[in-house]
């Protein structure tokens, strides 16, 4: 850090917060922009027909894309712990975040190529890009503030503000450039969304002082380096052997049994590990109960996130098929609605927080299983409209031409409801998890709720893969159910999941 620039204590030039907030902020910022311009225009790229002249898309089913986007948004969640320890350990989190945008750049631009190959090269390189950047921005955001600066909330809320702008701006952007001109020009002006992200984050590095350099001891370092160097080799002799024999014919893999070993799999390893640790590393009684309410925390987060995923997914597809996008003459994009849910963030974020301000001055404020049970039953809610949206529209199946549009009203309110839900969950999550954690397994325990957004997106693909196949009702009836019937189930036990909380609110 030079003499002339400010300890973050007494830095107070970006809306009173440490200048390096403001790098870190439109790092993050043009990342999400990047991620949510992408995903905005994925599954209407992979299903729409590949005989369209002007704009040919790849002509996949339903459930082959649906499948594609869970496995996909689901490792972009699941790679966030080996991201997160690979900084921790070896390179440092301010270069895990560079090298990381360096790669989902690269992806970006490899599906900007006409070509399938590519195109699935991307979606990894994307993968594995924001595996590195995603947790360890989140982390730096930290280092600016000391355990008692009274800025930390307010510094996180701002950072939080970055990722909603750029997850508004992106759809608008790449929505129309994929839609109405080229697909490949939207995955591109995501590269390029990303490539601004990386030029102002070298710019802006003055301003990170000490903020994610890299802790670990030389000893430390170089065993980390060298473990990492092992599991990287064995990793990639498995992918190369799995890659020939699926080449060679000798082993047939679908995109639909993928997801479907994934969601097993992250069950299994979720399952085994709370049970390891409620019952195998000796905790105390009150630990222990707690380690049981984190797993009926984690059952409810990954049941939210499988609603709230059909954004991208099978809402997308409704919107692009099934919705009248006309306004004042003009087709509007499909996938500018993809922009809704982060304006009415931007727009509910800071009533919400006035709210829980308000009702905890008076000793009313929920406790946060009630919170979670609110988010699951707005999120179902919101599927409630879709029912009756999709029985409006006559809608039999891909075979069906005999239908109607209906108004892009119902799927605005449907966001709108999704949007409260997650204002409800998803920023009491992490704070959680924390609070219930035993101090030795808080950052294993960070895993466990990266495995919960993991799961509920490789089970969103899956659900929305149904879209051609199943009745809409039944498919949106069905996440009614499910959803707003665990947060009713959560709300009669939510006394006895407190007592089970020692304390913790």
């Amino acid at each position: 850090m030079s003499n002339t620039q400010l300890a973050p204590s007494e830095d107070h030039s970006f809306f009173g917060q440490p200048r390096g907030l403001g790098t870190l902020f439109f790092t993050e910022m043009w990342e999400r922009f990047s991620y949510y311009g992408m995903r905005a225009i994925l599954v209407l790229y992979m299903t729409h027909a590949i005989l369209n002249e002007n704009n040919p898309g790849m002509a996949l089913t339903a459930e082959t894309a649906g499948a594609i986007y869970g496995i996909y948004t689901g490792m972009v969640y699941l790679l966030a712990l080996p991201g997160g320890w690979i900084a921790d350990r070896v390179m440092g989190q301010r270069n895990a975040v560079f090298l990381g945008g360096c790669i989902i750049a690269a992806g970006h631009f490899s599906m900007a190529v006409p070509y399938n190959g590519t195109f699935f090269l991307g979606l990894i390189l994307i993968v594995l890009g924001t595996g590195l950047l995603k947790p360890n921005i989140s982390a730096m955001v930290g280092d600016f503030y000391g355990q008692d600066d009274p800025r930390r909330d307010a510094g996180f809320s701002i950072f939080y503000m970055g990722i909603n702008l750029g997850a508004f701006l992106s759809p608008l952007i790449c929505g129309y450039l994929g839609e109405e001109v080229n697909w490949h020009y939207g995955f591109g002006a995501a590269g390029v969304g990303m490539l601004f992200g990386l030029i102002q984050y070298k710019l802006g590095a003055k301003y990170l002082g000490d903020a994610g350099l890299l802790k670990a001891t030389p000893e430390a370092y170089r065993k980390d380096r060298r473990t990492l160097s092992i599991i990287l080799a064995v990793l990639g002799a498995a992918i190369l052997a799995l890659t020939l024999a699926v080449w060679k014919g000798v082993v047939s893999i679908s995109m639909t049994t993928v997801a479907g070993a994934m969601t097993y799999i992250i069950i299994g390893v979720a399952a085994i590990y709370l049970f390891y640790a409620a019952f195998l590393s000796g905790v105390t009684p009150v630990e222990r109960k707690r380690i049981g309410v984190i797993a009926i925390l984690f059952l409810a987060a990954a049941l939210f996130w499988s609603g709230f995923e059909q954004a991208g997914s099978s809402l997308n597809l409704f919107a692009d098929r099934l919705t009248d996008m006309t306004v004042l003459g003009w087709d509007m994009p499909a996938s500018w609605l993809q922009s809704a849910n982060a304006l009415f963030i931007i727009a509910f974020a800071p009533v919400f927080a006035w709210l829980w301000l308000f009702l905890a001055k008076r000793h009313l404020e929920p406790s946060s299983p009630l919170k979670f049970a609110v988010g699951l039953i707005f999120l179902g809610g919101g599927f409630v409209v879709m029912v009756f949206a999709a029985l409006l529209t006559g809608y039999g199946g891909a075979a069906d031409l005999d239908y109607k549009r209906v108004s892009v009203g119902w799927l605005l309110v449907t966001y709108l409801l999704h949007t409260f839900g997650e204002l409800c969950l998803s920023p009491v999550g992490l704070s959680t998890m924390t609070k219930l954690s035993p101090k030795r397994f808080v950052g294993q325990m960070m895993g466990i709720w990266f495995m919960a957004a993991a799961l509920g997106n490789v089970i969103a693909g899956q659900v929305a893969g149904q879209f051609e196949q199943l009745p809409l009702p039944q498919i949106f009836g069905t996440v009614t159910l499910t959803t707003a019937g665990v947060g009713l189930i959560l709300l009669v036990f939510v006394k006895p999941i407190r007592k089970l909380m020692g304390g913790v609110h």
